[in-house]
């Protein structure tokens, strides 16, 4: 049997910097044909990215897809709203996570398994400026510190 290696496409650095990361979700992405194509072109972008819930149902807004080369008259708008594929059960806690004050529902990392397209979903409370500066000084000084043990 072959082992399937995780292979990942995108990923969010920039939400470890802005959010305490307390959770993670995996979820699947409905996604055109053209916009797979460009996503396994890893022409992806989670940066500004987000998850809101509408009606019962969990939609991924503001990441960046971009067309496909070939795509045509078939092709996609970059900037759509995409529906995650998640249980009713996943639904209603990451509902009730986007109901808390200062709580938010950010994309971490695009992969693929067994050929389909996954995201990890974090949830995530944001960090304020003295929190995203002491994390600056704590990876400065583990850096110091292997750089010293190194020699």
């Amino acid at each position: 049997m072959k082992k399937e290696a995780n292979n990942v496409l995108a990923q969010n650095k920039k939400a470890s910097h802005d959010y305490f990361i307390k959770e993670t979700i995996e979820a699947g992405i409905a996604l055109t044909g053209t916009e797979i194509k460009s996503v396994r072109a890893r022409r992806i972008q989670l940066r500004d990215g987000y998850v809101q819930i509408y009606n019962g149902n969990a939609y991924l807004e503001n990441v960046h897809i971009s067309e496909y080369k070939q795509g045509n008259i078939y092709n996609h708008d970059p900037l759509r709203r995409r529906q995650l594929l998640l249980h009713k059960k996943e639904i209603r806690k990451l509902a009730e996570v986007q109901a808390q004050q200062g709580m938010a529902i950010i994309p971490l990392k695009v992969y693929l398994k067994k050929g389909f397209a996954k995201i990890l979903l974090g949830i995530g409370q944001g960090k304020k400026q003295y929190d995203k500066r002491e994390t600056i000084k704590k990876r400065d000084q583990e850096r110091e510190l292997r750089r010293k043990y190194r020699m």
